[in-house]
C-alpha cells in the first residue's frame, strides 16, 4: 500500500524530498509531478524497479520507450553521444521545459537499454522533479500515467491518482493538480528535427 506525501512546488521540503529519494534508492516506484502530466518513475540504476514499471505498462523492458528525467544538461554526456553545437543550443533554449528530446544513446546506457540506439531526455520545469533527481544523484526513468478513459487521457488530481495506483506503487507525491497535456516530443537523432508529438511545448524553439 502506497503512501501519499504533500510537497509544495514553490519550496520543496528537503526532508520530504529525502524521503522520496530513499524510496527510489530502495527500488520503489514513485508517482511525481512534472511540468506536464504526472509521471511514474524509478531509479535508473535499479533493474528490479525498471522491470516493475515495464510490467505495469505491459511492455518488454528492452523495448520500452521510457524517458530519462535529468536535473540539467550536465547529465546528457552520461547517456547521449556527442551532439553538435546547434542541437546543444536548441536544448538550452527549450530546457527546463515541457519537451522530450530523442537523442542518440551512447555505450553507457543501463544494461536494460543497451540495444536501444536512442534515448528520450526530459528536464521538466518542475522544482519537485528536479530536486528529486538532484538529491538522487542520477536520472530517474519515467513514463506518463495515462488513463484508460480516452476522454480524460491523463488524471490530474493527485488524490484520484493515489486511489487508482496505491496498490501498484510505493509513493505518490501530491504536488498540486497536474496538467493533462503531455510533453512535446522532438526527435533529434537524425539530420533534421522531427516532431513526433505536439504537446505542451511550443514548436517556436525549432
Amino acid at each position: 500500500m502506497a503512501q501519499i506525501i504533500k510537497i509544495y512546488p514553490d519550496n520543496p521540503n528537503e526532508a520530504a524530498i529525502a524521503k522520496v529519494v530513499k524510496v527510489l534508492r530502495d527500488g520503489g516506484l514513485v508517482i511525481y509531478p512534472t511540468d506536464t502530466v504526472y509521471g511514474l518513475g524509478c531509479d535508473i540504476t535499479n533493474s528490479r524497479a525498471l522491470e516493475k514499471i515495464a510490467k505495469i505498462k505491459g511492455v518488454k523492458l528492452e523495448k520500452a520507450n521510457f524517458s530519462f528525467i535529468c536535473h540539467d544538461l550536465s547529465n546528457l554526456s552520461d547517456y547521449v553521444k556527442q551532439i553538435d553545437t546547434s542541437i546543444f543550443k536548441l536544448l538550452k533554449r527549450a530546457l527546463p521545459g515541457p519537451y522530450t528530446f530523442i537523442l542518440p544513446g551512447n555505450n553507457n546506457l543501463p544494461k536494460e537499454f543497451k540495444k536501444k540506439t536512442t534515448v528520450g531526455i526530459r528536464i521538466p520545469d518542475n522544482s519537485i522533479a528536479l530536486e528529486i533527481v538532484r538529491q538522487l544523484g542520477n536520472p530517474i526513468v519515467s513514463t506518463s500515467i495515462r488513463d484508460e478513459d480516452e476522454v480524460i487521457e491523463y488524471t490530474t488530481d493527485p488524490e484520484l491518482i493515489f486511489e487508482k495506483w496505491q496498490n501498484l506503487v510505493d509513493l505518490v507525491i501530491d504536488g498540486g493538480y497536474g496538467d493533462n497535456i503531455g510533453s512535446t516530443i522532438i526527435d533529434l537523432s537524425g539530420d533534421d528535427p522531427i516532431v513526433v508529438r505536439e504537446g505542451k511545448g511550443s514548436l517556436d524553439i525549432l
